[in-house]
């Protein structure tokens, strides 16, 4: 029997050949914490091993996004810690204001396919989309692996997902994925690694790709992972100047279940208050009042997104029912946006632009809606309270399909784009 490409990396880094289900301890490529713990991981580091000092200065990480700029006296002592730590133990800071860290790290090149890299972060599943491992963990990991390099991990049984065909002009990976969990379960690949590839894959660029692998803990996974293409190939290069292989599974590996989702049959998708247990076509709700409209998070908050709404807005405006609020998920997504002119179009069309970081998406500023009142968001959940009220209601979307609800004052679908679409 072969060996999954997770069974793969986890082998290399453990130094032992291992198999689903095993449990090893494994060496780390990247240790990263977020504001929503790193402190506390901080702390534990220097109560427990009496040290200010991580295992390697290189390979840990540390992102002030969730509560940026801080917003009360709490967060922004918090954040205290975290500049004098990063200082004191010589690490990376990326400080409020440079976007989010699943937007971050692999723009900025900390990504590198089979690497096993470990966040404060649910979504740490992000980085998948460049053929590593990618997991979040919680405090107690994250501190052992800022000190000793290494994690303890059940290795994950795979399933496997085929993407085939190519996708319509109005759908998107955002409509992609929210099938996936519709098909596969939000707990159905607890704990498992899903592998994603197939030939529907050369039709999607790192953007879309990072938005699927996003959403695989929705699913329950442990993580996801694609292969190393020529898109991804060339998305590694221009980051770190490095030429990639990559690391896959062998052809009689073992899955313990198999999807194929034909992108040629896509259609816009929405999940529905308050899970992702309800997630159906958009034309089965379409006419749904809105009041927020909000483009942003880790989930889509890259440039492709950028430009997808940007290509429905130019010209038009915000429709007087509705608040848009975006976010660009980085300062480098930011620069680029205004250098395309998709942020003055934003803004022509009444949109509000808030710096990059998570804070309209976990509610805790910029952003949290009023009771009763129902938000879209290009977010990845929408359980009650998720935005800083749990009195709202939240839709999940594409970016398209905020952009068009936006316009049009209620739930509303992408409009097929004609020759004037924005050349990115």
């Amino acid at each position: 029997m072969g060996k999954t490409v997770i069974e793969k990396i986890l082998s290399k880094k453990s130094n032992v050949d291992v198999n689903a289900k095993d449990i090893v301890i494994a060496n780390l490529d990247l240790v990263m914490a977020q504001d929503g713990n790193a402190p506390l991981a901080i702390n534990m580091l220097r109560e427990q091993f009496g040290t200010n000092q991580v295992f390697d200065s290189n390979k840990v990480v540390l992102v002030i996004d969730h509560c940026g700029p801080a917003p009360n006296q709490g967060a922004a002592n918090l954040q205290q810690i975290m500049r004098s730590f990063a200082a004191e133990a010589n690490i990376k800071l990326f400080d409020s204001g440079e976007g989010v860290s699943h937007v971050l790290l692999p723009e900025q090149g900390w990504v590198k396919p089979g690497d096993f890299i470990i966040g404060s972060d649910s979504h740490t599943v992000t980085y998948g989309a460049l053929n590593c491992l990618g997991t979040g963990m919680g405090s107690t990991d994250i501190t052992v692996g800022m000190y000793t390099g290494q994690a303890w991990v059940r290795v994950p049984e795979s399933i496997k997902v085929n993407l085939t065909g190519i996708m319509p002009d109005y759908a998107s990976a955002k409509d992609l994925v929210l099938a996936l969990v519709k098909k596969v379960g939000v707990s159905g690949a607890t704990n498992m690694c899903l592998e994603i590839a197939g030939d529907g894959l050369q039709s999607l660029n790192m953007d879309h790709r990072f938005t699927i692998c996003n959403m695989a803990i929705e699913m329950g996974g442990k993580c996801a992972i694609m292969p190393v293409d020529d898109i991804c190939r060339q998305y590694l290069y221009e980051r770190t100047g490095e030429s990639f292989d990559g690391i896959w599974s062998d052809d009689h590996a073992e899955y313990v279940a198999e999807y194929t989702i034909d992108l040629a049959t896509l259609e816009p998708m929405v999940a529905l208050p308050h899970n992702l247990e309800n997630i159906v076509p958009l034309k089965e709700v379409e006419g749904q009042p809105i009041n927020i409209c909000f483009l942003g998070t880790c989930t889509n908050g890259r440039l492709s997104d950028m430009k997808a709404a940007a290509q429905i807005l130019k010209g038009k405006k915000v429709h007087p029912n509705i608040r848009l609020n975006i976010t660009p998920g980085s300062r480098e997504v930011y620069k680029k946006s205004l250098e395309l002119g998709y942020i003055e179009i934003f803004i022509d069309a009444g949109a509000v632009i808030t710096p990059p970081g998570c804070g309209a998406c976990i509610g805790t500023h910029l952003g949290i809606p009023g009771d009763s009142e129902y938000v879209l968001s290009t977010a990845n959940r929408n359980f009650k309270g998720r935005m800083g009220n749990a009195k709202a209601y939240i839709i999940l979307g594409s970016p398209e399909t905020i952009a068009a609800t936006a316009v049009q004052g209620y739930l509303a679908a992408n409009p097929v784009l004609g020759k004037e679409s924005i050349i990115l």
